[in-house]
């Protein structure tokens, strides 16, 4: 699975939700193999390149050439409990097994 952390610049912002989700994923105890987490500014993205898309709320109605279905708005980007919520929530939605 492929997830990107999105953000306008493509830089600190969205590095920092990359690496919360990456240990949302291994305290999740998944097979980080399975996984590929990356980060990446609004402009330079397509729904084709990965599964989910994590992105701060106000930043959502932007990405209009994302399919919604693919989008994970953010209320807060340092927020690690509500990304460790949304990842899990991934995992339950695709039936991958977790702690």
């Amino acid at each position: 699975m492929k997830i990107y952390a999105v953000c306008q610049s493509g830089l600190g912002t969205s590095f920092m939700v990359q690496m919360n989700i990456e240990s949302a994923l291994e305290a999740a105890g998944v097979d980080m193999s399975n996984f590929q987490v990356d980060h990446s500014d609004s402009g330079s993205i397509s729904g084709d390149m990965a599964d989910y898309f994590f992105a701060e709320k106000t930043l959502v109605p932007a990405l209009n050439n994302l399919p919604e279905e693919k989008i994970v708005p953010l209320d807060s980007i340092i927020d690690a409990d509500e990304i460790n919520q949304k990842v899990k929530a991934i995992l339950d939605d695709n039936n991958i097994s977790h702690t």
